[in-house]
């Protein structure tokens, strides 16, 4: 479930190989003295009945790579990579992505540093 600024995912219960979880990503902008406009996230959620939280924040020409971290997070924790994304429902990928872009006042087009994006400099 998409409201803007927080993301609530969650499986449908009883589903054979899929682990159970209920995840919450919030995020906001930040102000970073010297990158400038930041998105922040907070993570939190349980996964086969184990509680996390975890914070983590990306570049500006980066956050759209929210999914990816959100993935590879909600992995360390228990739920299975094999099983795709994190945000698996395209629909609420895209408001958060557009939520995203509005926050923080992003174009199609903007330049993207790769060289610290592989070096995964978020």
């Amino acid at each position: 479930m998409f409201e803007p600024g927080h993301l609530h995912l969650a499986n449908l219960p009883g589903l054979p190989g899929q682990a159970e979880f209920s995840i919450d990503l919030y995020y906001d902008v930040r102000q970073d003295p010297e990158q400038g406009s930041v998105m922040h996230f907070r993570m939190t959620g349980e996964v086969n009945g184990s509680t996390f939280e975890e914070e983590f924040e990306m570049r500006r020409d980066v956050a759209f790579n929210f999914a990816s971290v959100a993935t590879r997070i909600a992995a360390k924790h228990g739920l299975n990579p094999r099983l795709g994304p994190v945000v698996r429902d395209h629909k609420e990928y895209d408001l958060m992505f557009e939520d995203i872009r509005e926050k923080l006042h992003a174009h199609s087009g903007e330049p993207v540093d790769l060289d610290a994006m592989l070096k995964r400099d978020f």
